[in-house]
């Protein structure tokens, strides 16, 4: 099941329309909705990459404050984590993206579903 991607909800395109206000407010119904029902639209798929050390996960929602929560999805993925060896540090989290150090090898499977919070 593919994830779907981050959808920003601009604002109305103007204030003086109530098709424009009543569209918008419904559109945030819906998300509220959504929300109550733990639909975040906060998640996203990754995978390490092979033969490296490090790995860019690339995410508007990512900030240096987040955490970062992972949900391995092959049995290579979840070696990873119970190893020990993937990580991020503080200074490798910013506005838009966060290393990701981790084991080097050759595996092209380790890959994750990942929620973004904060």
């Amino acid at each position: 099941m593919p994830i779907q991607p981050f959808l920003h909800l601009p604002p109305p395109v103007t204030l003086s329309s109530f098709e424009h206000v009543t569209s918008y407010m419904r559109r945030v119904l819906e998300a509220l909705q959504a929300l109550r029902l733990g639909k975040t639209a906060n998640v996203g798929e990754f995978t390490l990459t092979a033969n490296a050390a490090s790995s860019t996960l690339s995410d508007i929602r990512i900030s240096p404050q987040s955490v970062i929560a992972w949900h391995p999805r092959t049995a290579n993925a979840a070696a990873e984590i119970a190893a020990g060896t993937m990580f991020i540090t503080d200074a490798n989290m910013s506005n838009g993206s966060a290393i990701v150090t981790h084991a080097n090898n050759a595996q092209a499977d380790r890959s994750f579903r990942y929620a973004v919070i904060g």
